[in-house]
């Protein structure tokens, strides 16, 4: 009989061990929490900037959490800090961070509303609207460089 020689096993245990570790469902978890997280808090930045200030009122009631939530009072440190605070909901296989802004007239400089005397229309800011949709066009590429990032820490 032919010898073949000898194999080592051990890149292909590691690799194993690996793709098991990158399996685990509450890793897995985390990191889509941490992704929602990352997106909601650039969502809330954007949409904070692009918001048009009277009094300020509007600008500085944007905000993730909902009265009832627990969150009343809630004092951060900053950015950093507000982020890993954000209550990340998870309907079947999606993970959803709510952000809302409680002010009365909210919804009429979003989307416009007809003047005091009836005559006219203010045009809506859609402060939201727009801050939307660049974050959803720049959703791929901010996640391709978590999802590397995690795959480098995985394979390591």
């Amino acid at each position: 009989m032919a010898s073949w020689g000898s194999c080592d096993f051990s890149e292909l245990e590691k690799l194993r061990d690996s793709l098991e570790a990158m399996g685990n469902q509450k890793k897995a978890d985390a990191f889509c929490e941490d992704c929602a997280k990352e997106l909601a808090a650039r969502l809330l930045r954007k949409v904070i900037k692009r918001t048009p200030t009277d009094t300020g009122n509007l600008r500085k009631n944007w905000t993730t959490q909902a009265d009832g939530s627990g969150s009343e009072g809630l004092k951060t440190r900053g950015a950093t800090q507000y982020v890993d605070t954000l209550k990340v909901h998870r309907y079947g296989n999606n993970f959803v961070v709510n952000i809302t802004n409680p002010t009365e007239y909210a919804s009429f400089v979003e989307f416009g509303h007809r003047t005091v005397d009836h005559k006219g229309w203010v045009n809506g800011q859609f402060m939201l609207t727009i801050s939307e949709k660049e974050i959803a066009d720049a959703a791929p590429g901010i996640l391709e460089k978590k999802l590397t990032a995690y795959l480098k820490e995985v394979f390591q």
